[in-house]
């Protein structure tokens, strides 16, 4: 919108001439305005006297009007659209301006104005021509619109001003434009005219929409007297109160002023306060909710007619009441593990509300009807009103309770052939669902496959445990071999076994420990027990290095164990499969010379041969 001119008034012989201007006061009600119809489409031709133009549908040619939401069907010069940024956003007068005589377009009677007041005119207007299309030179040529406002006996000229060149652009908008003029004494009708100063030639067609008349006043700012309060926030403990308002206007358009005092209930509906009409105003005692405003004209006598003054805003006084408290919409209960939801709670419309974690003081943890604590517990919301500072009301309780849900542990377990195991969901004050159908705690089954039981609370919270049920390992021995005093035991399958070197203690791993030499006996069962086996072998603790420096630790190659058997022979040789030493088992010792000599350092083997088991051969090392 351009930037609008302020408003100049010149006397010349009786005439009153004067720049365009918007008011820059208060406006009031239009008592008249000319949308041209709103909606889409073309729309009734102007009643007779309104123009000297010719009505047309379509777009007019020159000397023509129509009035229609749509310009630009045949024109390819103008543009294809109405900007949707007036007032009522529908038709509009579209005039093709005359080549060889441009001037009045459009000329009506306006009624109904207050006297001694002063009005702003206003209208949108549109140089309707498209400078993209490049069918005229440059912008073509521009439109230069006149107003001018006659008293009701076409004598006198009370006001007129010109918009200037509005030239063609490549895309169209409106521009709204506005006149500020005076009644006199006894003048409640005008006349209105609207000549195109354009020259003739290619462009100058315009569109006009939105012709208002209003009256223009001061703007005045009702506040507590000695203050720039522009409203008053009172609390129950201070009800009832009186309030002193003081009337300030800005001068801007009034040169005296009238004043007549308001009171509403609603801010709707206003009354006048009877004898209440100077600039300040004292209100009797107020209980509830109040608003004040004043009418202002320039005239006494044209404060009876809301289109022959203004009105200030409003200053409200807002008495609040003392908030109930929020009623709460239940408490929840969820079991671990879900979503945690919001608990919530009502109140009034013009209530907020605050929560807390305790019925009393502490501080403010979250706002708003619905809150998502981040755990279990009682939480508490209290209610106060919207953008007052009024002591809120009493607190809410509001709980959220979690549940545990039942521990449950997956299983893996192994069936024997041809026949069944026993599947146990665990104890507890519990119900069963099975994924066999089955409401038991314990189920037997005889067929491998994965099985599952919803195991649910009191509460109502569930977990779910899983079997896998396989057919039972074959059990195997494939080799038991010694190292150092540790035996290991190595199953001739694949699977899940346990273990033990005495047929009672049973474990799952392979690997056992600090045992002494002997002759034992190897087991190997399945997980269900479905099949034991079990074989008999020696047990030989061997060193696996030996260090001949006579500290008294491993300073010989002596064995544990043998003295278990009847028979045994040891013999000790080199890298190169030379014996060096050899002797029964019981009792055998080698310190690592060779005919009183050291020998080097290196691995050296052995072969021990016991009677009734397969020979045992490894290697040890002499560090020196």
């Amino acid at each position: 919108m351009r930037t609008p001119f302020i408003f100049i008034f010149f006397i010349i012989s009786g005439n009153v001439f004067s720049q365009l201007g918007f008011c820059p006061g208060s406006k009031g009600v239009p008592i008249f305005h000319e949308t041209f119809g709103t909606g889409t489409g073309t729309g009734e031709e102007l009643p007779a006297g309104t123009t000297t133009y010719t009505y047309f549908v379509g777009d007019p040619e020159d000397g023509q009007y129509t009035i229609s939401s749509n310009i630009g069907q045949d024109i390819g010069s103008w543009h294809k659209t109405l900007p949707s940024s007036t007032i009522s956003n529908g038709k509009a007068l579209i005039v093709n301006a005359d080549d060889n005589n441009a001037g009045m377009f459009y000329e009506t009677n306006i009624s109904g104005l207050c006297e001694a007041t002063t009005y702003e005119f206003s209208a949108f207007l549109m140089n309707i021509y498209n400078g993209a299309s490049t069918v005229c030179p440059g912008s073509g040529i521009p439109i230069n619109v006149r107003f001018e406002i006659w008293d009701e006996t076409d004598s006198v000229k009370l006001a007129s001003g010109s918009t200037g060149d509005i030239q063609g652009t490549s895309y169209p908008f409106w521009e709204q434009y506005a006149l500020v003029f005076r009644s006199g004494a006894g003048q409640s009708n005008v006349i209105l005219r609207m000549f195109n100063n354009g020259v003739g030639g290619c462009g100058n067609d315009l569109a006009i929409d939105d012709i208002i008349f209003r009256s223009c006043g001061d703007q005045t700012e009702v506040n507590l007297s000695n203050s720039t309060e522009t409203s008053l926030d009172v609390c129950p403990p201070d009800v009832p109160v009186s309030v002193e308002l003081t009337a300030t206007p800005d001068n801007t358009v009034y040169n005296s002023h009238a004043f007549q005092w308001q009171e509403s209930i609603d801010n709707q509906n206003w009354q006048d306060i009877p004898g209440e009409t100077a600039t300040t105003f004292i209100s009797s005692p107020i209980s509830s909710t109040r608003y004040f405003r004043v009418k202002v004209a320039e005239d006494a006598v044209n404060l009876q007619d809301n289109l022959c003054s203004s009105v200030s805003e409003p200053f409200a006084v807002f008495v609040f009441e003392e908030p109930e408290a929020p009623v709460s919409l239940g408490d929840l209960n969820i079991c671990e593990g879900n979503s945690i939801p919001p608990l919530e709670v009502v109140t009034n419309t013009d209530e907020s509300v605050r929560w807390f974690e305790s019925a009393t003081d502490g501080e403010e943890i979250a706002t708003g009807n619905t809150f998502v604590p981040s755990e279990g517990g009682t939480y508490y919301a209290e209610a106060f009103k919207t953008g007052s500072t009024c002591e809120p009301g009493p607190r809410t309780p509001v709980t959220l309770e979690i549940y545990s849900v039942p521990q449950v542990t997956d299983e893996e377990l192994q069936l024997c052939t041809g026949s069944e195991v026993q599947l146990d969901a665990g104890a507890g004050n519990f119900s069963y669902d099975w994924s066999t159908g089955a409401s038991s705690r314990q189920i037997n089954i005889s067929l491998p496959g994965d099985y599952f039981v919803t195991v649910t609370n009191i509460n109502g919270c569930s977990a779910t445990k899983r079997f896998e049920v396989n057919t039972a390992d074959v059990a195997g021995i494939a080799d038991i071999r010694s190292e150092g005093s540790s035996v290991i035991i190595e199953p001739a399958n694949s699977g899940v076994f346990e273990y033990s070197l005495d047929g009672i203690n049973f474990q799952q791993s392979n690997f056992f420990t600090n045992v002494s030499g002997g002759v034992y006996t190897a087991y190997v069962r399945d997980l269900e027990k479905c099949n034991t086996v079990s074989e008999e072998f020696p047990h030989i603790v061997l060193p696996q290095f030996i260090t001949p420096n006579n500290d008294g630790v491993n300073d010989r190659f002596e064995i544990k164990g043998v003295g278990y058997f009847n028979s045994s022979e040891i013999r000790i040789f080199d890298r190169y499969g030379k014996l060096l030493a050899a002797g029964n088992g019981a009792g055998f010792s080698w310190n690592g010379t060779i005919n009183g000599k050291d020998s080097p350092a290196g691995d050296y083997w052995y072969h021990i041969f016991i009677e009734g088991y397969d020979p045992v051969k490894g290697h040890f090392t002499l560090k020196r």
